[in-house]
């Protein structure tokens, strides 16, 4: 088998021996396991440190590695003793030897100043460890000491490249003023060492690991020359490698059992990292069963919910269809007869999304989980995406982003979209305006197209951004959800009284009827449904109790609002055919305006 192909590896690279830029970071999939080929010939998956340290590890580069909490480690042992040489040169013109030398011939002052030299670049490797202030000052000099020379020849032959792991702990994001002074020191460090002219025209480099960019302080992390080097979620080829990789290489005790084949386990398991697709695997193997493709399915989304917070998404497993939705006939013929089609579709005849729009208690969000449940394919639903802490919404963003760049299909179903998404104008705040415009992005991404779907749900369709809702994104159709007329209404009588009502419903009792719940929407009509069924325990009911628990009710004081409601999403509606009336005309369209503007006016 052949290693996967790491795209982000051979950017990083190209960055880093062309000299673009010295200062890199690299963001997304950090905490994954990567590929490697061993020099025997054999493959493991490895960490992404040990991964790059195997991959860069080559001669005239001397590797060095900083994890939290650890030490300040050289990769090759016989490169530690190089650097140490160097900085005794730079701080006292000998090396170690000759300081040792110098100790054993001579006591003058001279010679215990060059031997304090040694002894504190050996006290300052040990104070590093637990310690990243003191490391991040440590590494800076290093770099300062390699592009030194003397006598024309630099103090070091070989160019420093730097791995720092989880940037994003040792100099976190805060605005200044609020960070430690542990905080801003570490922050003062890198900000004057990644700046600094010598270095970026120097050979030394530095990578940074950390999730999200967001997550390091901005002002290291928007520094012009810093640039970021994105490590995708694994793809279908990289998650395929690592199961025919375990299955040819744990053959000892149990085998793991699938309920297919490795293809079909890779297409099941996206939105899985390697991590996690490993240890579904291990445990098959260890319980010595079948992994089935609902265990499959019920790992992943765990994980992704681990992944963004279940007050982020959740999935929905909707389990009604558009059979038992009550009337909205045109509108079901519609949606069997075009939407979903489109949905379905991966060509160029697939929509990026679509609007609902309709007043409050329409049963917008009832018709469109049973589309859902129609369509079968994975349904997100995102319930907040925007965090009270600083700067976690643009993490939350590009950890969505990077779940769905790995789904091979997926629906993304938002309840209440107006108040999901922020506000773009001049008086909202930065992060809204950069998260709507990242939102709006995404929505129109040509490479999302057939794969990502945005069903977005409002009764406010006037709320949403006038940048979502133009054509490429979802308004390339708006579908409004009424309150039902004619026939539909008279689905809705029947569907009122079934199983509450004595006798049969004639059309005299049709007509009381129909005159007793004016003005009723969809949710109304379930409301009372439940009540006389309620009211059903000692039999049917006659129709005068009926009508007497209907006249009963008293709807609430929102005419108005569901009136405004309605109008917006008339004439935000993009189809003529889902209109009440198709043939409506311009100046039909001109009188609902002018009945939003008196009823704006009103308030």
């Amino acid at each position: 088998m052949s290693v996967p192909d790491y795209t982000f590896l051979k950017s990083a690279g190209r960055i880093l021996n062309s000299g673009q830029s010295r200062s890199l970071v690299l963001t997304g999939n950090v905490q994954d396991l990567f590929c490697f080929a061993n020099p025997d010939g054999g493959q493991d998956y490895v960490t992404l440190l040990d991964f790059l340290t195997a991959h860069w590890n080559v001669d005239g580069t001397i590797l060095i590695v900083y994890e939290l909490n650890g030490p300040i480690r050289f990769v090759k042992p016989s490169d530690a003793d190089r650097v140490r040489d160097a900085w005794l040169k730079w701080r006292s013109g000998l090396d170690a030897n000759q300081i040792d030398i110098e100790r054993m011939l001579s006591s003058s002052k001279a010679a215990t100043e060059h031997d304090a030299i040694k002894t504190a670049y050996d006290a300052n490797l040990k104070a590093a460890i637990g310690n990243p202030t003191v490391a991040l000052e440590m590494l800076r000099q290093m770099c300062l000491c390699s592009r030194t020379q003397m006598g024309s020849q630099p103090l070091l032959q070989q160019n420093l490249l730097v791995l720092v792991e989880a940037a994003d702990m040792i100099i976190p994001e805060g605005e200044i003023t609020r960070l430690s002074d542990v905080d801003r020191h570490r922050v003062g460090i890198c900000h004057d060492w990644f700046s600094d002219p010598g270095f970026m025209n120097g050979g030394d480099s530095v990578v940074l690991l950390a999730e999200s960019r967001s997550l390091i302080n901005h002002r290291v992390a928007r520094l012009p020359q810093m640039l970021e080097v994105p490590i995708p979620a694994p793809d279908d080829a990289a998650r395929r490698h690592c199961i025919e990789w375990f299955l040819a290489t744990r053959k000892q005790g149990n085998a793991a059992q699938l309920w297919s084949d490795a293809a079909e386990l890779a297409r099941f398991t996206a939105g899985l990292s390697i991590h996690a697709l490993v240890q579904l695997l291990k445990g098959s193997q260890h319980e010595n069963r079948v992994l089935t493709r609902a265990q499959v399915v019920a790992k992943v989304e765990e994980y992704i919910q681990s992944q963004l917070g279940e007050d982020i998404v959740e999935f929905k497993k909707p389990e009604h269809t558009l059979e038992a939705v009550i009337g909205f006939t045109a509108l079901k013929k519609f949606l069997r007869e075009e939407l979903i089609p489109r949905f379905r579709s991966e060509g160029k005849d697939a929509l990026s999304g679509a609007a609902v729009a309709g007043p409050i208690g329409g049963g917008k969000t009832y018709i469109f989980e049973a589309v859902a449940a129609e369509l079968d394919m994975v349904v997100l639903v995102l319930k907040n995406i925007r965090s009270q802490w600083y700067g976690q919404t643009d993490v939350i963003f590009e950890r969505l982003r990077r779940v769905l760049d790995a789904l091979s299909k997926v629906l993304i179903f938002v309840d209440e979209a107006d108040t999901q998404f922020g506000a773009i104008g001049p008086h909202a705040h930065e992060t809204e305006r950069r998260l709507t415009g990242k939102i709006q992005s995404m929505m129109s991404d040509p490479r999302l197209r057939g794969r990502v779907i945005w069903l977005l749900m409002t009764a406010r369709i006037h709320l949403l951004s006038a940048d979502i809702r133009r054509p490429g994104r979802v308004g390339d159709l708006i579908i409004p959800v009424l309150d039902p007329e004619g026939e539909d209404r008279t689905e809705f009588l029947q569907w009122l009284v079934e199983g509450s009502l004595e006798g049969a419903l004639t059309p005299e009792r049709l007509a009381s009827l129909d005159a007793a719940t004016s003005g009723y929407s969809a949710a109304a009509f379930a409301s009372l449904r439940s009540e006389l069924r309620a009211k059903t325990s000692s039999g049917p009911l006659t129709f005068d109790t009926v009508l007497a628990v209907i006249h009963d009710h008293l709807t609430p004081a929102i005419e108005a609002t569901r009136r405004y409601q309605t109008l917006q999403a008339l004439v935000n509606c993009t189809r003529r055919g889902l209109l009440p009336n198709p043939e409506v005309d311009d100046a039909q369209r001109k009188v609902w305006a002018e009945e939003l503007r008196r009823l704006e006016g009103s308030e």
